[in-house]
């Protein structure tokens, strides 16, 4: 049956710009739902999130336009046909609405209880759909539901109402258990929502009990759709949800377009109908270029967020490098302490052995135990060599074990290096003499300076003996100077150098940078001394660094003698 048209005066309430305010009001609030259900969707298609949101667009949308076509429509078959689904729809819309606020809120699925209970819940509206419990009668005259079912009208209300509540109490809930900066997306997100869910269940219901009046009632649910969607997309531009971050700009665009579009509905001046053409052309053009411009603006902020998390990442993993680092350094100056300690206590425990070995051996030499034949001297003057190196071994081991545990107290003093240097010469003067060898000082006038006095000795002895040691032919020659040169090696500013020069077998260049290890010694030198241990160069460096100053050997190669100098501050 064909029913009165709105140009009937019968059927109008209004005036006849209604169909046009129809059509401007309902297509718009399904094309801005739709366009952002769908366009989140598209983006984040494996989000639930996003699928639920695309839901509550179609369904929105769907109930919008049967809502259009009951307005709008002169057939009654089709009006009684759409009318039947307003019921089913609204609650599609309130459950999809929940389940979406929920996932969004807590970022994990409904339980399965929960979506039992709701299927059950709207189960009576599936199987009641087509009964008179949902239409009861319809006026052919007015083209117009003239009686709802009762109860399936209060049950499908109903629901809607205790899905407005249950929705508050998880936003209520979640807002509590937030962060700040999720808390304001909880807020926007619930005031948009919240405010559709209550339009739309109070507008309907009160619509339902006054038909005539419906219109103005139900548009008032397509605005709060529409401003919840426009909170969506605010959300999605300040606080990037979703995951999207263009869709509020391109959102806003499409919805001026639809705007300005759609007065074309209603326009009947031609210079208005001119003026609007080119406002839409304008707003295209700009919308276009607007979209672009933000979209570069996204990528270059991506780009420098992944570069801040690169090297976020960079930094982090540098600290738990370092982190692990400093166990391991700690564990190892651990062991370093622990090895210094046994090495102390060996040395200790080594002194009487040789001690004793030495005074017998005195004893026999010197015929207080009988007269030796000239063998046996000849063999007890080994023991007593070997026994010396013994006693040097340990005495270097324990000045090593001290020097590196720190137990080393240095006194410090003013004292004139060339005294110190004459007593070294006067030492050895004898050995250098039993090989052959000249050993000068070249003494002369310097300044004081502040330093430990025997342990300075034992180095500068240390280095007088050893180029002794490996002198075969020559001498040796022990300077003093005052300098103030610059360089690699140099102390800055006024210093002493103490320089120990032989004319022995030379230090390759490849030898020179372990020479002042522990237990580090040339090829050559094994040779011409194979008893030597290899820590009498590491005590110089230890005692030297610990009278703040500087040691390091020098050679023109193998064969051409070397230079060994300490240089201390003045």
């Amino acid at each position: 049956m064909i029913c009165p048209s709105y140009a009937d005066p019968t059927y109008l309430i209004f005036s006849t710009d209604v169909p046009a305010l129809l059509y401007y009001s309902h297509f718009t609030a399904i094309v801005i739902s739709l366009f952002l259900g769908t366009f989140v969707f598209l983006k984040n298609r494996r989000s639930l999130e996003a699928k639920l949101l695309f839901a509550i667009a179609v369904f929105f949308s769907l109930w919008t336009f049967f809502s259009l076509i009951t307005w709008t429509n002169n057939n009654s078959d089709l009006i009684i046909f759409v009318w039947n689904f307003f019921g089913i729809l609204f609650a599609l819309i309130c459950a999809t609405s929940l389940y979406f606020t929920y996932v969004f809120v807590n970022k994990r699925n409904l339980d399965s209880i929960v979506k039992i209970v709701l299927a059950i819940l709207l189960l009576p509206l599936v199987i009641f759909l087509p009964t008179v419990l949902n239409i009861e009668s319809f006026n052919l005259e007015l083209c117009g539901v003239t009686r709802e079912g009762v109860y399936y009208t209060n049950y499908y209300y109903g629901f809607g109402l205790i899905i407005f509540l249950w929705n508050l109490i998880i936003l209520f809930r979640g807002y509590r258990a937030s962060d700040y900066r999720f808390r304001r997306q909880i807020l926007i997100f619930g005031i948009g929502i919240e405010l559709f869910l209550l339009s739309f269940f109070t507008t309907g219901y009160i619509a339902s009990i006054f038909m005539d009046n419906s219109f103005v009632i139900e548009f008032i649910s397509l605005f709060f759709m529409t401003f919840f969607m426009g909170m969506l997309a605010y959300m999605i531009v300040k606080f990037g949800a979703f995951n999207i971050k263009i869709i509020g700009v391109q959102a806003l665009v499409v919805s001026l377009f639809i705007l300005i579009a759609s007065q074309f509905a209603f326009i009947q001046n031609p210079i208005n109908r001119a003026l609007t053409s080119i406002t839409l052309m304008l707003v295209t053009i700009f919308g276009f270029n607007l979209i672009n411009s933000v979209k570069k603006e996204i990528k270059q902020k991506e780009a420098l967020a992944h570069a801040n998390n690169e090297i976020n990442e960079r930094k982090n993993q540098l600290q738990r490098i370092s982190d692990y680092l400093s166990v391991a350094n700690s564990k190892l100056k651990e062991l370093d302490n622990a090895k210094t300690e046994f090495v102390s206590i060996v040395a200790h425990q080594l002194q009487s052995p040789p001690t004793t070995i030495k005074g017998y051996s005195m004893l026999l030499s010197e015929g207080n135990y009988g007269e030796l034949t000239l063998e046996q001297k000849d063999i007890i003057q080994k023991i007593f060599n070997a026994n010396e190196q013994q006693v040097a071994f340990v005495d270097d081991l324990l000045s090593v074990s001290r020097l590196e545990s720190g137990r080393v107290i240095f006194n410090f003093e003013k004292y004139q290096m060339g005294e110190i240097c004459q007593e070294v010469i006067d030492n050895l003067f004898v050995k250098a003499k039993d090989k052959s060898l000249y050993l000068e000082f070249n003494k002369q006038m310097v300044p004081e300076v502040s330093v430990d006095r025997a342990k300075m000795r034992e180095a500068v002895s240390n280095l007088v003996d050893n180029a002794i040691k490996y002198t075969k032919r020559g001498g040796v020659k022990l300077s003093l100077t005052i300098c103030s040169l610059g360089g690699e090696r140099c102390i800055r500013g006024n210093h002493l150098r103490i320089m120990v020069s032989d004319t022995g077998i030379g230090i390759p260049i490849d030898e020179m940078p372990r020479l002042f290890s522990k237990f580090s010694r040339g090829k050559d030198v094994k040779r011409l001394n194979a008893n030597g241990t290899g820590l009498g160069l590491y005590v110089v460096k230890m005692i030297t660094e610990g009278n703040r100053g500087k040691v390091w050997v020098e050679s023109d190669g193998e064969g051409k003698g070397s230079r060994f100098i300490i240089e201390l501050p003045i």
